[in-house]
């Protein structure tokens, strides 16, 4: 499922134009994305949690001329996903 493809399920389940429910779904992405931003933690219960998690410099090599190069530190979200989640994608 894409972005569209889930602002397409919202408006029919929910009786909203395509524009309201894309709001909709942008308004939740900005403001999951300004909580990572702020260091926060996203937890949806039943479904996962979003953290940032940060990572060191280190040295990499570019894999194209084989050369070293430096990487910088950088910061990047992680999804875990919930107990009950796992247990309904594994129900059979």
């Amino acid at each position: 499922m894409n972005k569209h493809e889930l602002v397409v399920a919202l408006a029919k389940k929910e009786n909203l134009t395509e524009k309201e429910a894309g709001d909709l779904v942008n308004l939740i992405f900005k403001k999951f994305t300004e909580e990572l931003k702020r260091g926060g933690k996203i937890e949806i219960r039943g479904f996962g949690s979003f953290v940032v998690r940060e990572y060191g410099s280190y040295k990499g090599r570019n894999p194209k001329t084989g050369t070293s190069i430096s990487v910088d530190p950088k910061k990047l979200p992680f999804f875990k996903t919930g107990k009950e989640l796992k247990e309904r994608v594994d129900k059979k």
